[in-house]
């Protein structure tokens, strides 16, 4: 298992949840939501100075089919920007059924939909982020895709 900090995050159209594991890579922790902007990049990039991250997990979201979605671009551009703007590595894991595991945990906790909007993306952000953790413990190697910067960035 490789150490340091990685920061995992769900993309969405309105917010990004970013969670962060310890420099083990052992547990992933919630963050923060962060509103979806022109300044969602930095903040990002914020939070991977602030934690000294390693690595930036992002979720992949994918079609229980296997087939791409809308959102599955957007991810891929979000995560593509994240590359470009940073000496970090970034990768890109499969987050099928993250929002669903999320918001079912947080009603299992007492929690309602209305009063779960401002941490579901954090929760599904550790989902995503501890999966990807727990995938390189058991395989003994990374997870996920690489993202290559964009030549020139």
């Amino acid at each position: 298992m490789r150490t340091g900090t990685r920061l995992g995050i769900d993309v969405g159209k309105v917010r990004v949840g970013v969670a962060r594991s310890d420099p083990h890579g052992m547990i992933a922790t919630p963050v923060e939501t962060v509103p979806r902007s022109a300044k969602s990049i930095t903040t990002i990039l914020a939070f991977a100075t602030e934690y000294d991250a390693v690595e930036l997990v992002v979720g992949l979201p994918i079609a229980l089919s296997g087939r791409d979605t809308p959102s599955t671009a957007d991810a891929r551009e979000f995560a593509q920007q994240l590359a470009d703007s940073s000496e970090l590595t970034v990768r890109l894991v499969d987050e099928r059924m993250t929002t669903m595991s999320a918001q079912s945990a947080l009603r299992a906790s007492g929690r309602t939909a209305k009063n779960s909007r401002s941490v579901v993306d954090q929760v599904a952000a550790v989902i995503i982020l501890q999966h990807a953790l727990d995938f390189e413990r058991s395989a003994a190697r990374p997870p996920g895709e690489l993202v290559e910067p964009t030549l020139g960035s």
